[in-house]
This record gives C-alpha cells, structure tokens and sequence, in this order.
C-alpha cells in the first residue's frame, strides 16, 4: 500500500492533474469515479494504464463490484494520501491514469457525417455537456479549435461521464482552414449566431455538416462566420442576450437529427 505523497506514482499522477502539457507529452489523462473506471474496465481495458484504489474506496465495494474488480492490477493507497491523486472535494475511492483513445478524422468526414465544431471554447462545464450531448444526439465528431479548453482537464472528464471515450473529437491548428476543407469536401457549415439570417428551425441540415458554435463571452470570430454555408439563429423571447453554449448545442444538434 502507498502510504506517503512523496512517492514518485502519486507525485506523477498528480502532475497529470494539473498540467495540459505533460497530458499531451505522454498520451495520458487521469479519471476519477467507480462509474468511469468500472466502464473502462468491462468496455476498454486497455486503456487503463494505472489504477489507484483507496482504502475507503475498496471497503465500499459493493459484492457485485469486487467481483469486476477480480483480476484487475490496481495500487492501494491510504486515504490521507488518496487526496492528492483527486480533482473533487469528495473523491469515489478509485481514479485510473488513462490512454487517450485514438480516432482517424479523415475516416470520420466520408459518408454521412454530423459535426459539432467548437471555436475557443474556454469552459470545462460546457465542454464535457457538449461532449455528452454530441454522443447523446448521434453526431459523428467533435472539432474543437487548439486554442480551445483541454479535453482532458480533470473537470472536462469528469463532466462527460464516459462519452469522453466515446465520442471521437480533435484539435485542429486552423479553425478557418477546416472549415475551408469541410466545404471542399461538401460538407455544410451552419453557424450559429446571434444575427443569422435564418431561424435555426427553417433550414435543411441533411447528412453531411457541422454545427459551428463560438466562444462563450464573443462568440464566433468574423473570419469564421464569413465562411458558413449559413449562419443560423436561435430566437431569444426573453431579455437574455444568448444562450449558454452547450445549451444552444443541444438544441441545434437535435434539430439537425430531425431529417435523419
């Protein structure tokens, strides 16, 4: 069992927490819950390439849940020690450092093809919930521009309750450059914004296109909305200015899945 926080895993694991640059270095991200981990562990195994259980956590094992956890190498960790290995205030006992799932994009824009294409967005809370939602709606990738919110920050993960290792997304260098290969590819843009010219329920999406939605304080950038197929709005009845991103998400991407 480790019993002291200057031991080099807990130190590491700690590392991966808290810093977006040594979780792209090293393809690794850490999750937190028995909901995620067991789900890993019965779907992708293979993904798992640490797991840490505290005292406390393996004492509240349910009969069902020791018997998944037969078999699986995991370390004990004391639970005073645990604490440093978790992002929440009130930890489940298990947290996993884990591989980042792998995903072809070029595979991903043949065929019918439903994206969800995120510029800047900076907000853990809203990104997990559109991760969740874009798995929920059936789309088929999440795009994010590189200077977006990282994935893989512990809120992020923990926010998508498991469609993180569902859902494909990427990074891309140029938002504006994608959206320009998109076009090529025939590949419609619809851009959500505040002064579109078309009521987000009055177009037809078909099944090659993407949902472009802007950062939560501005918005979409110029240069990106110039290059939409179209830019599309959702009526505000009331005082509010705009809708939260992951809620306009949500709407859009439901309206889009009406045809198909």
């Amino acid at each position: 069992m480790i019993t002291s926080s200057s031991n080099e895993k807990i130190k590491w694991v700690s590392q991966l927490l808290k810093k977006r640059k040594l979780r792209e270095e090293e393809r690794l991200f850490v999750c937190e819950g028995k909901k995620m981990y067991f789900e890993l562990l019965l779907q992708r195994p293979e993904l798992i390439k640490e797991a840490f259980w505290s005292q406390e956590g393996i004492a509240d094992l349910t009969k069902e849940e020791r018997a998944l956890l037969s078999g699986a190498k995991y370390e004990l960790v004391s639970n005073a020690v645990f604490s440093r290995l978790a992002s929440t205030v009130t930890p489940q006992g298990v947290c996993a450092v884990v591989r980042m799932p792998e995903h072809s994009l070029e595979a991903l824009l043949e065929g019918e093809c439903r994206l969800i294409l995120l510029e800047r967005i900076q907000d853990p809370g809203n990104l997990g919930t559109i991760l969740r939602t874009a798995e929920a709606a059936g789309m088929t990738a999440v795009v994010l521009s590189e200077d977006s919110v990282d994935a893989f920050n512990p809120k992020v993960v923990r926010s998508t309750m498991g469609a993180i290792f569902r859902v494909p997304f990427f990074y891309v260098a140029s938002m504006p450059e994608f959206l320009r290969m998109l076009l090529k590819k025939g590949i419609a843009v619809f851009a959500a914004h505040l002064k579109g010219s078309m009521p987000y329920d009055a177009v037809s999406y078909g099944n090659r296109y993407g949902i472009l939605i802007g950062n939560e304080a501005n918005g979409l950038s110029e240069e990106c909305t110039s290059l939409a197929s179209q830019a599309i709005r959702i009526p505000m009845y009331g005082n509010a200015e705009s809708l939260n991103a992951a809620v306009a998400c949500a709407i859009l991407a439901y309206e889009s899945r009406k045809e198909n």
